[in-house]
C-alpha cells in the first residue's frame, strides 16, 4: 500500500511544473523564485505568490493531503485511520522539499526567518538620516518576516556606540548592520560578534579589518564621490579662489575619502582653486559647523566655496554664510538630506546637496545579511534588487553601488526624505 500511495504523490505533485520554490537565485520561466518568508508547515507563503506560477506552497501541500486522506481512507475502508497513512504520506512529500530549501549548499537554513532577529546599529539616532534609514530596516523587516530593528546611540560618540554594540551581541542575534562613528573604536567589538558567529555587515566603513566585518557595503565609490562633488564646487566658483572642507570626523573613513579625493582631483584640474586651512570636523553637530563657519568668514573673508561631509554640515555652514549675508556669493555642496536643507536650497544659501538615500543602504545592509545566511555568496556584478545596487562592484570585502544623486531647489521634492 505504502508503493502504491507513493506513486499516486509522485503523480499529484508531477501535476505541475517541478520549479524548486526554495529562497534563492534558482529561475522560474525567466524570473526568480522569490524568498519565502513564513515557514508554517502549511501555510508556507511567498513575498510574491504569484512568483510560484500563481499558486502558494501551502496550497500544493493542502490538495496532497486532501488526496491522500482520500485515497487512503478507499484503500483502507475506514476513514479513523485515515489521517495516521496522511502524516506518513505527507511527510515522505514535505521532508524532502524541506531538505531542498537550505540554500545552494543544500544545508538547513540557520533559522526560520521569523525566529531570526537582525539588530541595525547606527551612529546615532537623533539624526534625520538615520531616522530615514530605520523605514528601509523596517521595510526589510515587513517583507521578508525577520524581526529588524534599528538602534544606536543618543548622540554620536564612538564609546556610547561600543556599549550599544555590546548590549546588541547580547541579545543573540544573526546579524549586526552597523554605520560606524570611528572605524577603530567598533573592530575589537565587532571581531568579538564575529567570533560567536553572527554575521557583521558594516556601511560607511570601506577600512574595517577583514576579521571584524563579514562585509563592508558603500553606496558608490568614494572617490569618485568626492570628485564630482568638487566639480559642482569648481562650477559655481568659476574655477578658482578659496574654499574649505569640513567632516563629520577626521577618523571617519568615507568622509575623508571623498575629501581626500576632492583635493587631489582640484589640484590636478582646477589650479586656480586652493584651499583655504585643513579639514574642518564637526562632529556630525550643525551648531559646531555654524560656529567654524563664521570664524572661518572671519579668517578666510574672501572664500568662494565650501564642501561638507556629513550630513548637518553645509546646513551649519550654509546659516552662518546667510547670516552673513552671503548667499549666492559663496558656492556650498556636500552630503546632507532635504529635510535638513530645504529652506537652504531654496534660500539658495545652499546650491546642491549629494547624497544617497539611506533607507536603501538600511535595506540593502540587512539583505546582504541575509543572504549569506542563506548560504549564498555575494559575486561581482551581481543585482541585489535594490535601487542603487543592481549591478555592484566587489572589491575584496567592500561592496560599491551606484547609488549618489543630486539635489537642487528645483527637484528636491521628489525625495521626500
Amino acid at each position: 500500500m505504502v508503493s502504491r500511495m507513493g506513486v499516486s504523490l509522485h503523480f499529484l505533485w508531477s501535476g505541475r511544473p517541478r520549479e524548486n520554490p526554495c529562497p534563492g537565485p534558482f529561475p522560474v520561466r525567466g524570473r526568480e523564485i522569490p524568498t519565502i518568508v513564513k515557514h508554517d508547515l502549511f501555510n508556507l507563503t511567498t513575498a510574491d505568490k504569484k512568483g510560484c506560477l500563481g499558486r502558494s506552497v501551502g496550497a500544493d501541500l493542502r490538495a496532497a493531503t486532501s488526496k491522500t486522506q482520500e485515497l487512503a481512507a478507499r484503500e483502507r475502508g475506514n476513514h479513523l485511520e485515515a489521517p495516521i497513512f496522511m502524516n506518513v504520506a505527507v511527510l515522505s512529500l514535505v521532508i524532502p522539499f524541506l531538505a531542498a530549501c537550505g540554500g545552494p549548499s543544500g544545508q538547513p537554513p540557520a533559522s526560520k526567518p521569523g525566529g531570526m532577529k537582525f539588530i541595525t546599529i547606527v551612529k546615532s539616532t537623533g539624526f534625520n538620516w538615520f531616522r530615514r534609514m530605520e523605514t528601509g530596516v523596517q521595510k526589510f523587516s515587513t517583507e521578508t518576516g525577520i524581526q529588524a530593528v534599528q538602534q544606536g546611540p543618543s548622540k554620536a560618540d564612538a564609546a556610547l556606540q561600543v556599549q550599544v554594540i555590546e548590549d546588541a551581541i547580547a541579545q543573540k542575534p544573526q546579524a549586526i548592520l552597523v554605520v560606524p562613528f570611528e572605524v577603530e573604536a567598533v573592530e575589537p567589538v565587532l571581531k568579538k560578534a564575529l567570533d560567536q558567529k553572527i554575521v557583521v555587515i558594516t556601511h560607511e566603513a570601506s577600512n574595517i579589518d577583514g576579521s571584524s566585518a563579514a562585509y563592508d557595503i558603500e553606496p558608490f565609490d568614494n572617490a569618485a564621490y568626492g570628485r564630482h562633488i568638487m566639480d559642482e564646487i569648481a562650477g559655481g566658483m568659476g574655477s578658482e579662489g578659496k574654499y574649505v572642507v569640513f567632516v563629520g570626523s577626521l577618523t571617519s573613513k568615507s568622509h575623508n575619502e571623498w575629501v581626500n579625493a576632492a583635493i587631489t582631483y582640484q589640484k590636478e584640474k582646477y589650479p586656480k582653486m586652493q584651499l583655504s586651512g585643513t579639514k574642518n570636523e564637526t562632529g556630525d553637530d550643525p551648531q559646531k559647523a555654524y560656529q567654524i563657519m563664521k570664524d572661518l568668514l572671519r579668517t578666510y573673508p574672501d572664500i568662494k566655496g565650501v564642501q561638507g561631509s556629513a550630513a548637518t554640515d553645509v546646513v551649519g555652514a550654509a546659516q552662518a554664510i546667510q547670516e552673513a549675508g552671503l548667499s549666492g556669493k559663496i558656492t556650498v555642496a556636500g552630503t546632507s538630506l532635504p529635510s535638513y536643507a530645504s529652506e537652504l536650497l531654496r534660500s539658495g544659501a545652499i546650491n546642491v546637496i549629494n547624497c544617497w538615500d539611506p533607507a536603501l543602504a538600511g535595506y540593502v545592509m540587512n539583505k546582504v545579511a541575509q543572504m549569506l545566511l542563506e548560504g549564498r555568496k555575494i559575486e561581482d556584478g551581481m543585482n541585489l534588487g535594490v535601487t542603487g545596487y543592481n549591478r555592484i562592484r566587489l572589491a575584496g570585502k567592500v561592496i560599491y553601488g551606484d547609488a549618489w544623486v543630486d539635489i537642487n531647489s528645483h527637484n528636491m521634492n521628489q525625495y521626500p526624505f
